[in-house]
């Protein structure tokens, strides 16, 4: 959502964007999630935390799993919000098991879409370094060392982030201020056991007759908050009472039958144990398979990862309802369906125990085969009707498609499947914005060498695409001309017109257009004999359109272009047709026609930018930026011009180094400068370096004749001649709240 923004002028005296100030209540950037249920107790911490916050630039809540670290640290987060211009952004690392992916998750939980070859550490550093926010991470224990490494170089080079860390353990970090946290009072602990009580059974009350049996249990569990809920949750079969006796044996059980002070850990496992206990044996079965799974799950993967003789695919569902009412499972709904999770110490519980049975390396492998043929359906079903689902689809099972490559590489005889999967993943690279990560993934798969030629082939014409994307030519041509010579030598005719696909791509950025266009003519040529049409296929079309118009047959370029338009429109495609769209924007605006290449435009911007495509977002910015100019608005222009500014570094080389990607932008420049004069061009420039991708883009698809808001509409002449009060000029620069969406339904990037 756009904020709402004060109009600015960039003739106030000031020269910068600072000089106008929103008013009102206005949303914070963050990516926080909702609270599903009442916080109870913890003021005492919580005003502790604010405290230590304004002391110290890094704050670290320690204590056992269970204990509410993660609850405490998102609600004091919550409480602080309005501290933090920039906001406050929650890291979620318990999922995350590659050390190499810390920076990818800090990265992605910040919205940071950075396609550059650049080390990911760079592109945080120089995205935190000038801004005043709140980073919370959540579960690093397992990477402490290389967190603490992350956090201490973040905290040197950004002076203005705070961070406020919870973890089993300390970064140990100069200038950490740790918090232990301890466990609830005995009144919190009451409130919270009454509270989600009566959340499963609305009935219940604290009466004089429960109330003994009540603080005797929260008593017992030693006021952990997780033991807490989970006791809550058998309510719905069983009395306090009942609990409570069944608790009893069960601590005597794994005590000798001492009943003295128990060690706090010990005392949430026994609290588990005994949820663990009470579970019919298929629950504790399901339990100790669902422990393969990293984040989130889905129904049919459990059926199929979890079921065999002793638990019948058609028992899963059954079964799964049975650990969702002891709260051993949590449902989640999101973008890409009903979702379930185990809470981290539950799950660590279960692996345990499918370790006891000797069964875990079985189930590794099963959960991995899953998620090979989930990403080999996703790769198919993007070049459908379906590419948004499979984008929201792709984006909530990252964190098993990461342990599926780890569980592969982990054996040498099964790297190609890991090869496999990062290659099958292009789409997810290319086409939702993780240039960074896919290029991590595939960098680390091709070191191994297996006697697989397609499955390595095809990781390299991946690789190589990437690196074009990512402006790093010499990665590029390595190795897309390794995968070409391994492809002919092969036989592999299919990697070969992908090679051969992807070295036109680069010659087209690098303005080699007649070797452009003669490769993507030979590579499409070679698709042809081979039958194949998907989103790649579209897109060399595409890039020979782009190389045809630069060359100077614009009719041509568009002929293909709409011959493309066709074919997406057939199959529901749309990641291609914002480039196709891009095409035909740019020859309509040759031609005359600003209003239509408009159009097309802000169709092409809105299809990226749910993708979270910022290739292909910032070029339609830069084009629109020209549209904008040449209807009259200068001020605007040169608006869009600075928000596309802000957003190359984290695509690479700007438009490519190219004189033929840059001639609209050389074009726009020189109208603004004409109209604005220096000064004034310099002061919008630096406007909408100030705004975001979710901004820019929102701020794109509004700036047109008749379709901004009043208060932003021009008075007759070009927007911003005029003081603020008139409603010319350039708006200051709001920021937006990541949205808690997937990609499928526009999800926004900070």
């Amino acid at each position: 959502m756009r904020r709402p923004q004060r109009p600015y002028s960039p003739d106030d005296d000031s020269g910068t964007p600072d000089a106008a100030r929103d008013t009102g209540p206005l949303p914070h950037p963050g990516n926080l999630p909702a609270e599903l249920n009442d916080f109870v107790g913890r003021e005492n911490e919580l005003a502790a935390l604010a405290r230590s916050l304004e002391d110290s630039r890094l704050v670290t809540v320690t204590g056992v799993g269970g204990v509410g670290k993660t609850r405490l640290v998102t609600r004091a987060a919550a409480l602080l919000e309005k501290r933090y211009c920039d906001g406050v952004w929650l890291v979620e690392l318990s999922t995350v098991h590659d050390a190499g992916l810390l920076e990818h998750a800090v990265a992605d939980a910040l919205g940071l879409n950075d396609h550059t070859a650049r080390p990911p550490r760079a592109a945080l550093v120089e995205h935190c370094a000038d801004r005043d926010l709140l980073l919370v991470l959540d579960g690093f224990e397992h990477l402490v060392d290389d967190c603490a490494a992350l956090v201490r170089e973040l905290l040197r080079r950004a002076p203005r982030l705070r961070v406020l860390a919870a973890g089993r353990l300390p970064l140990e970090l100069e200038g950490e201020a740790v918090h232990p946290l301890a466990t609830m009072t005995d009144e919190d602990a009451l409130r919270l056991f009454a509270e989600r009580a009566a959340g499963v059974r609305p009935d219940f009350r604290l009466t004089d007759r429960s109330r003994g049996p009540a603080q005797e249990l929260c008593r017992r569990l030693d006021g952990i908050p997780l033991a807490l809920e989970l006791a809550a949750g058998r309510l719905r079969v069983l009395s306090t009472e009942q609990v409570l006796q069944r608790l009893d044996d069960r601590f005597r059980l794994l005590t000798g039958g001492t009943r003295g002070a128990l060690d706090r850990h010990q005392t949430l496992r026994t609290a588990i144990g005994w949820s663990h206990e009470l579970c019919a044996p298929a629950q504790r079965l399901l339990w100790a398979r669902l422990s393969v799974f990293a984040g989130q799950f889905d129904l049919e993967a459990v059926e199929y990862i979890c079921s065999g003789p002793d638990l019948p695919a058609d028992s899963v569902l059954d079964v799964l309802s049975g650990l969702l009412a002891q709260s051993v499972v949590l449902r989640e709904d999101s973008p890409a369906g009903t979702r379930y999770r185990m809470l981290d110490t539950v799950r660590e519980y279960g692996a345990e125990w499918l370790a006891a049975t000797g069964d875990t390396d079985r189930l590794r492998r099963r959960h991995r085969d899953w998620f090979l043929g989930l990403a080999t359906w996703c790769e198919l079903d993007w070049f459908s009707p379906r590419q948004a689902e499979v984008a929201a689809r792709v984006e909530s099972e990252l964190p098993n498609l990461r342990r599926a490559m780890e569980c592969s590489l982990e054996t040498p005889q099964e790297a190609h499947l890991a090869q496999y999967l990062a290659a099958t993943l292009w789409f997810l690279w290319v086409g939702c914005g993780r240039l960074s990560e896919g290029r991590h993934w595939l960098d680390h798969v091709l070191e191994e060498e297996t006697p697989y030629d397609a499955s390595r082939l095809k990781a390299l014409w991946v690789l190589g695409y990437v690196a074009v994307l990512q402006g790093d030519p010499v990665g590029a041509i390595s190795a897309l001309t390794e995968c070409r010579e391994e492809a002919e030598a092969a036989g592999d005719a299919t990697a070969a017109a992908y090679a051969v696909h992807r070295t036109g791509c680069l010659a087209l950025v690098t303005d080699d257009m007649e070797r452009a266009r003669d490769l993507l003519d030979d590579a499409l040529g070679r698709y042809r004999e081979l039958g194949e049409l998907n989103s790649n296929v579209l897109m060399a079309q595409v890039e020979l359109a782009m190389s045809t118009g630069f060359l100077g047959d614009p009719e041509q370029a568009v002929a293909i272009c709409e011959e493309v338009r066709d074919i997406c429109e057939d199959h529901g495609e749309r990641w291609a047709l914002s480039y196709a769209l891009y095409v035909l924007a740019y020859a309509a605006l040759q031609r005359g026609r600003p209003e239509r290449a408009r159009e097309l435009l802000e169709e092409s911007l809105s299809i990226s930018h749910t993708f979270h495509d910022l290739l292909g977002t910032v070029l339609a910015l830069e084009l629109l930026a020209l549209v904008t100019v040449t209807e009259g608005d200068a001020a605007e222009a040169a608006l869009l011009q600075g928000a596309a500014d802000r957003i190359w570094p984290s695509v690479g080389l700007p438009l490519f180094g190219s004189a033929h990607y840059g001639a609209p932008r050389a074009r726009c420049e020189e109208l603004a400068r004409r109209e604005l004069g220096a000064k004034r061009y310099a002061a919008a420039l630096g406007a909408g370096g100030e705004l975001g991708p979710d901004a820019a883009v929102a701020r794109a698809l509004l700036a047109r004749p008749g379709g901004r808001e009043p208060e932003e509409a021009g008075g007759g002449e070009p927007a911003g001649a005029g003081e603020p009060a008139a409603g010319g000029g350039v708006p200051s620069p709001g920021r937006t709240r990541k949205p808690a969406a997937s990609p499928g339904t526009g999800k926004g990037r900070a």
